[in-house]
């Protein structure tokens, strides 16, 4: 008789997740665009709103998230022999292949399966608990581990794609969207990151990126929201200083509080 496996973390995926009203995916379909830059000034924007947040930093391989909030090498407190407490910092549960591992600066040389399994676990084996949102750092692409996480997590709220304004990105971002409809995922917004630099001399605004109009009208039934280049923002991210990101720079906030307003509006 053959021996039927059934792996338990399913069904606590779905117990965690129950406990989670909104799951928001913040996805690109290229490297290199900010996104999870994005991510985490969305969680702790919405952490000063008010909301409980959790942050997963599904990205296997540059696992950004675990340095922009300086949790590198600190470590998990084990609940129990399976259950994980996210690190808390920032008012944000956070989970990060960054904050496990303990060689960063190595690669991680695995092939899918493994990296589906690890996914699988980062969903079930850390106690998430009750919380208003969690923000969900994908990997770039539209294949195995983003595809796994949406099939994971099942009742998705909706995704934030990021992009930068030049042509070769905004193709990126169609096919994005078209993973997204395929799925059934809503597209909450789409970022422009890094839409402009204001010269710090004279303030005067100029692009960074330029793309053909045809490109961006492509998209003009879906919220796009234009973020500025800020300098500082990108030392305080490199430097996992994020306590006062948004101190002086209300207009940032707000612009990154609009990329997932629909859920927390109306």
């Amino acid at each position: 008789m053959h021996k039927v496996h059934i792996d338990h973390r399913d069904s606590l995926i779905k117990e965690r997740m129950s406990k989670i009203k909104n799951k928001i995916l913040i996805m690109s379909n290229k490297g290199g665009v900010g996104k999870s830059s994005i991510s985490v000034m969305l969680a702790k924007a919405l952490s000063e709103k008010g909301f409980k947040v959790c942050l997963l930093d599904a990205d296997i391989h540059g696992p950004s998230v675990a340095r922009m909030t300086s949790i590198e090498n600190m470590q998990h407190e084990a609940l129990s022999e399976e259950i994980i407490k996210p690190i808390e910092k920032y008012g944000i549960k956070i989970v990060s292949m960054g904050s496990i591992v303990k060689d960063t600066d190595k690669a991680l040389i695995w092939r899918g399966p493994i990296k589906i399994t690890v996914i699988k676990q980062l969903l079930a084996d850390f106690e998430w608990g009750e919380a208003d949102y969690m923000i969900i750092d994908l990997p770039p692409g539209t294949g195995d581990e983003p595809l796994s996480v949406c099939q994971f997590i099942g009742e998705i709220k909706g995704a934030v794609l990021v992009t930068t304004g030049q042509n070769i990105s905004f193709l990126d971002v169609y096919k994005a969207a078209d993973f997204l409809e395929k799925l059934s995922i809503k597209l909450l917004s789409v970022a422009e990151n890094m839409s402009e630099y204001s010269c710090p001399h004279c303030g005067k605004k100029s692009k960074l990126f330029y793309a053909d109009k045809d490109k961006k009208e492509i998209l003009e039934k879906t919220k796009r929201v234009e973020i500025p280049f800020y300098p500082k923002v990108m030392e305080l991210l490199d430097k996992g200083e994020i306590e006062d990101i948004f101190k002086g720079r209300e207009e940032l906030k707000e612009k990154i509080l609009s990329l997932a307003d629909d859920t927390f509006k109306g």
